[in-house]
Formats: structure tokens, C-alpha cells, sequence
């Protein structure tokens, strides 16, 4: 039994000794061509998914930009009804169905991601507001808008038409 044991453990010694491994040119060659394979999947991998990436920023740059062309050509639209509703009218029928319209446009609008510039009240931004006109108001800061004009409106942070205003010096 005990020479059992010693010849268990000569053999786990003769184990863990390192093998070596002799390549030969033929194994060398086809290594070198598989890490070089190996490489250009991955690169194509890479690109592939840069890709995609690029492909969906571009398709929603496309919608944002469609999505606020179409809309640009709803605004005179809203604009005419919030002039309708804000007219003197006797029938308070006709009045409270335009104002009914109104509330209904412009919540599909903003439903679609259309925002309202804030302006009376506010510091004059050149990127959002258009100054048609300026006054003298010791009661308001410099260059605090007074009074609006027109609505101004933006899409996801773009701005698709600037409000008119009237800003203070």
C-alpha cells in the first residue's frame, strides 16, 4: 500500500512539471490568422454598432424636425382661434365652443411636445423672444418684457417660431 501511495504521488509530481508545447510553423500561422480575425470581427462589430446608434439619432432628428414643421404650420391656425375666443361676441354659445376648440388644439399640440415661451415678466432672451419695440417703464427692470405680442413657441428645447415682444430699457 505504501508503494501505491508513492507512485500516486510521483505521478501528481510528474503532473504538475510544465509540459512544454512545441508549435509548429503550420499551428503559429493559423494562430496569428485567427487573432487577426478575431480583430476584424470585432472592429466590424464596433462600427456595426456605431451604426446603429448614428442611424437612430438621425431618424430622430428627422421626426423632431418634420414633427415641427408641421406644427410651425398649425400656429397661425391657433393663433386665429385665441383671437376668436377673445372677441366680443353676444352668443356665449358660439363663445364657449370656440374657447372648447381652443383648449382642444392646444392640447393635441402640446400633447405633441409644443411648449409656450414664457414671456410678460421675464429678461428679454434674443434666442427666445423677437423685440418689436421697446418703452420707457420705471416700474420694470432692464430689459424686462412688458407686453406680448404673439405667442412664441418651442419643440423638445428648439425654438419654432420666437415670441414678439415689447421689452423695457
Amino acid at each position: 500500500m505504501e508503494e501505491e501511495k508513492k507512485e500516486q504521488e510521483n505521478n501528481q509530481d510528474n503532473n504538475n512539471e510544465e509540459k512544454v508545447i512545441i508549435e509548429t510553423p503550420e499551428e503559429t500561422k493559423l494562430k496569428q490568422e485567427l487573432e487577426e480575425t478575431t480583430d476584424k470581427f470585432k472592429r466590424l462589430m464596433a462600427e456595426f454598432d456605431n451604426y446603429k446608434k448614428r442611424n437612430t439619432k438621425e431618424r430622430e432628428n428627422m421626426y423632431n424636425s418634420i414633427l415641427a414643421d408641421i406644427i410651425s404650420a398649425f400656429l397661425p391656425v391657433m393663433d386665429n382661434l385665441e383671437k376668436a375666443a377673445n372677441a366680443n361676441s353676444q352668443d356665449e354659445g358660439y363663445k364657449q365652443g370656440i374657447e372648447l376648440v381652443v383648449r382642444q388644439f392646444s392640447d393635441v399640440l402640446t400633447a405633441n411636445g409644443l411648449e409656450i415661451i414664457e414671456t410678460v415678466g421675464k429678461t428679454f432672451d434674443p434666442e427666445l423672444h423677437e423685440a418689436v419695440s421697446s418703452v420707457t417703464d420705471e416700474n420694470l427692470g432692464p430689459q424686462e418684457i412688458k407686453e406680448e405680442f404673439r405667442k412664441g413657441y418651442k419643440i423638445r428645447g428648439k425654438v419654432i417660431r420666437h415670441a414678439m415682444v415689447s421689452v423695457a430699457n
